[in-house]
Order: structure tokens, then sequence, then C-alpha cells
């Protein structure tokens, strides 16, 4: 297979204990416990080219850790293969594990009483970075991050802002060529999230590394992706691009419109009303993409129109609709993943 990170039906079930509440079924479940089995990832196909930035989206429990934690090595599938740079992740060789790494926004691998700095060296240590190279990469990373003032300071001091730039150095001082990013903006004020992803941005335009990114800030997603990959109950969604999905999912406009002197008008002679009002306090009517002209030339020449702009479907709307679509876009999918392992992207 080609491609930095390619999935073939890649699998994981669980073996969950359960039993009822209760002194008596506790007893019981001592000498004769239930299990379930749970389908965490299920038969899960894509492929991703080096160098690109791809979305990795799902509701809680869609099973988006789970299939990092396995391209990372760090649980075994119970079905299906994967290779990361032409390595079986579970394998976890060490020319493997220096090739990737994997930032979990809600875990920590500072050490918490000690400067960042300390930590940077200990993981100096551990890839066996010679000292040219470490004080190189340092300075790169201190260019993008402004690591400067924070990292003399114990981890406990720092912001969480602070802290989670200081974890992504930590991440990539042995210079990975795949960064697997589990919620890397999770908890961070507006601020904090834009210098976190015009980070990313500018370190895949230096570097080529291949992210594969989840995020619930769709911001995240649409600041950095052109490609996003879907899960939900462990199954694949969708897999192409943001617009593509929009144009499936919600092919209308939102048109925001304001009248002069509070004038009142049935807008619904328009489009479908929406109920909530745009952010400038204009009324918004739904309508199909290809009768935006139209319906937009009738507003203008109809009603004493004082403002009117036009908008897309907000992606969290499109994002949830898709969720709740009956069948797995496998099909749309799959040749996606075909084609980039024959091309090589």
């Amino acid at each position: 297979m080609s491609g930095a990170v390619n999935v073939e039906v890649l699998s994981k079930t669980y073996r969950v204990p359960e039993r009822e509440a209760g002194f008596s079924a506790a007893a019981r479940s001592f000498f004769r416990r239930k299990y379930r089995d749970v389908d965490a990832v299920k038969e899960v196909s894509f492929a991703i080219g080096r160098g690109e930035i791809v979305g990795f989206l799902g509701p809680n429990g869609a099973g988006k850790t789970t299939t990092l934690k396995m391209l990372s090595g760090l649980l075994h599938p119970t079905g299906g293969r994967a290779d990361v740079l032409g390595f079986t992740p579970w394998d976890r060789k060490p020319e493997f594990l220096r090739s990737i790494t994997l930032v979990m926004g809600q875990r920590n691998r500072l050490s918490w009483d000690i400067p960042a700095a300390d930590s940077f060296l200990l993981n100096q240590a551990i890839y066996r970075i010679d000292d040219a190279q470490y004080k190189r990469t340092l300075a790169e990373l201190d260019e993008l991050l402004e690591l400067a003032p924070i990292i003399k300071k114990p981890v406990r001091n720092l912001s969480l802002g602070e802290r989670m730039k200081c974890e992504l150095a930590a991440a990539l001082l042995h210079g990975p060529q795949v960064l697997f990013l589990d919620e890397p903006t999770i908890g961070l004020d507006i601020t904090a999230q834009a210098r976190i992803r015009s980070f990313l941005r500018e370190y895949n335009r230096r570097t080529g590394a291949t992210i594969l990114l989840t995020s619930h800030y769709m911001a995240d997603v649409t600041a950095l992706c052109e490609r996003i990959i879907m899960i939900h109950h462990g199954q694949l969604k969708y897999d192409g691009g943001i617009t593509d999905l929009s144009r499936r999912i919600a092919p209308v406009k939102l048109i925001g419109v304001a009248l002069r002197d509070g004038a009142e008008a049935d807008l619904t002679r328009y489009g479908e009303l929406s109920a909530e009002e745009n952010e400038n306090g204009r009324r918004m009517i739904q309508v199909p993409a290809e009768d935006v002209a139209s319906v937009t030339a009738r507003l203008l020449s109809e009603l004493p129109v004082q403002d009117l702009n036009i908008e897309d479907v907000p992606i969290e709307a499109v994002i949830e609709k898709a969720f709740n679509e009956g069948e797995p876009a496998q099909a749309e999918a799959r040749p996606r993943a075909e084609a980039r392992q024959e091309t090589g992207a």
C-alpha cells in the first residue's frame, strides 16, 4: 500500500462485563460474569496521502480515539489491517515510533512539577536526538510557538494554552512525519485555539507532515482541512471534501434580510423561514442553492430591503445532519481511498 496512512476494514471489539445493580448481583458476578461485545470500530477503510491534513470527525463514542490508538500502536485491532509509513503500527518498531506522534488534548505528557524544558531534554534522550538537531528543532518550534517565555516555568504554573504549546513542542521534537492529534484545542479559549491552528498549518507547510485531526470545534476543521473522514457507531459515514458534503447534505443557502424602518413582510413567500436571526439581527430564509439569484432579485424588487447577505448553512448543522443519515457512505469513501493508493498521493 502507498500513502502515509492506509486502513483496510479495521475493527476493534471490546468484551465488556455487565451486571445488575445490588449486592446479590455483585455476589453472583464472582462466579458467573456476563459479558457483551461492543464494536468500537467496525470495518473502517481509508487512505491518507503524505502531507494531507484530514479531519477525523464523529460524536462522542464514535470510535475516533480508538482508531487513533490503533494507528499509533497503542491498541491491537480485532480485525483488518493498517500501515503507517509502511509499518504495521502495533508491531511498535523503534523506527515507527520515531516517525509518528500522538497528542491527546486531555492527556498530559509533561512532568507536572518541573519546567517543560526538562521534559524536552528527557524526550531528547528517549528519541536519541543529537544535540545539533535538538537545538535546531527547538529553535524552529520556539519561532512558531513562542516558547522561550514559558518553558522554564514548572508545568503546573502554566495556563492551559501555554501547556498545550509545550505539549505540542514535546511531541514534535523528534521530527515525526505523521501527527495523530486528538482534540488538541479542547478547553482552550478562542485566541489560544487560533494560535494552535496557525501553528499546525505552518508546521504542515514547512515540514510536509501528515496530520490526522479529531476535534469537536468545527473552526479547527474548516481552518485546516479540505477533506474530512466521518465515523459514527464505529462505521465510516463519509470520506471526502467539506464542500462536497455541504452540497450533498444541505444543497441550500441562507439569505439574511433586514428591512428599512422596521417594515414587516411575509418572508415565507420567498423561502423557508429560519426560527433564528443571524448575528446582525437579519431574518433568515432558506432557499435551494440554484434559486438564490432569482429569490434575491425578488426580495430587492418587492420589499424595502435595507441590507441583505447570503450565507452557507453552518458546517455544524451539515455535520449533524450527516450523522443522522441512515446508512454509512462506504461506497463513496472507498473509491477515494483506492484512488489515493493507486496514485501514491
